[in-house]
């Protein structure tokens, strides 16, 4: 018996060699000599990339992206379906009501732009506005410059209404700007995370409307973190990203037009300089126009499964107690910061932006020694400037997921050591 098994085992082996031989000899016969010799490619696969992937963890406590939290890279991490499904265009109307939720609004032409924050600034201005229409900018940090800069792209006469960072208009500034220039749209940033303000809404729509100008805002550092009333405050474009307050990876970017944008937009004379972000294709992408659904691009998928799941948890913890929840937080670190001595960026108490907080960069220290020393020690992100406020301020987020009273310790822990060890210039 054992003997007809060692027989049977290597007439097995034999025929294993014998075939895989064969299978040699059958490659070499069909493959070209030419491509047997020397290989036809002049670009070697990287060897990077035949290593496997490697990402720190980091803790990341600056203006954004935060950290995802698991329940939302689980949502994203679920089996791929098509773009064009009807169970995808259920998530996506489920993505737009949950918009409207977090936006207070009931406008019909609610979307997610595929594409971060800028590319819903994009789309704002791309369709709202004709090359050759004045519009006017609130510049008062580096989300104005950059809507200015775009306006000035696609052919607008950009009119800039500027303050110094953390500064904000007042309503009698903005008025006499639009009596003076009568733009068609008026932007203003809500959070500007670049200086730390949470800019006033109250009275703007209104303000805007007496002069037949529609009232673009931009809230991707604010939504989810302070109020914001779409409809109340009259507010005809309102856009936001996913990565800040939401948590959900860069890459999808909620906005929302009034009727009075829609009438604007439905109304162009020309195209919008972007097909990408046409209005007209996205309205039916997204199902806001009532007719059947036809290809336009293909959606981040993927993306759309967190953002899904971003809302989601937005309206089970409930809008009103998120803004509470920012706002309570903010204030216990801003009197963590006073202890430590370091100085808020933003005098005025009612004017800081609840999501990122400005500290004025300490004399005599580098603010990237400070960031860099933390980076090293704590593994966490805070940030200097932007934009204008470079070397002017450190940055600190506390945002949905990473908005808690143990994080703030640890940014005030990490603050605190950096000052003691960081190089102090006597000059």
């Amino acid at each position: 018996m054992q003997r007809a098994l060692i027989c049977r085992g290597a007439l097995l082996v034999q025929q294993v060699t014998l075939k895989s031989s064969l299978t040699t000899q059958i490659s070499s016969v069909l493959v070209p000599r030419s491509y047997r010799a020397m290989s036809s490619l002049t670009v070697p696969a990287p060897a990077s990339l035949l290593l496997p992937l490697k990402v720190p963890y980091r803790l990341m406590l600056g203006p954004g992206p935060s950290n995802v939290p698991p329940r939302i890279l689980s949502a994203g991490g679920r089996p791929i379906i098509g773009h064009m499904h009807k169970e995808m265009f259920e998530i996506m109307d489920d993505i737009k009501k949950g918009i409207q939720y977090a936006f207070q609004t009931k406008n019909e032409l609610t979307m997610a732009i595929s594409g971060s924050g800028h590319a819903a600034m994009e789309a704002a201005l791309y369709n709202a506005v004709e090359r050759g229409e004045t519009v006017l900018i609130g510049v008062n940090g580096i989300w104005g410059e950059r809507a200015a800069d775009i306006s000035e792209r696609m052919g607008a006469d950009a009119k800039r209404l500027v303050k110094l960072p953390g500064e904000c208009f007042t309503l009698q500034e903005i008025e006499q700007a639009l009596s003076k220039h009568k733009p068609v749209l008026f932007f203003i940033t809500h959070g500007e995370s670049s200086t730390g303000i949470a800019h006033p809404l109250d009275g703007l729509g209104a303000l805007c409307h007496k002069y037949n100008c529609l009232l673009l805002v931009d809230s991707v550092a604010s939504l989810g973190g302070a109020p914001i009333y779409m409809d109340k405050q009259e507010i005809d474009i309102l856009y936001s990203g996913s990565q800040k307050v939401l948590n959900a990876p860069p890459g999808t970017a909620p906005i929302s037009f009034s009727e009075r944008a829609k009438q604007k937009i439905f109304s162009r004379k020309t195209k919008p300089v972007s097909f990408y972000l046409d209005m007209g294709w996205l309205a039916n992408y997204w199902g806001c126009d009532g007719k059947p659904r036809v290809y336009h691009h293909t959606g981040p998928v993927s993306g759309f499964f967190a953002l899904r799941e971003s809302l989601a948890i937005l309206a089970e913890q409930g809008l009103e107690n998120n803004w509470k929840h920012h706002q309570e937080m903010a204030l216990y670190l801003h009197q963590g910061l006073e202890k430590l001595g370091l100085k808020l960026f933003v005098k005025d108490k009612n004017l800081r932006l609840p999501t990122v907080t400005t500290i004025a960069v300490p004399e005599g220290y580098d603010w990237r020694d400070i960031t860099a020393y933390i980076m090293k020690n704590y593994s966490m992100e805070i940030t200097g400037g932007l934009g204008p406020s470079v070397g002017m301020v450190l940055r600190v987020g506390l945002m949905g997921y990473n908005c808690t009273k143990a994080n703030a310790d640890l940014v005030l822990q990490a603050l605190g050591d950096a000052l003691q060890h960081c190089h102090k210039s006597k000059v």
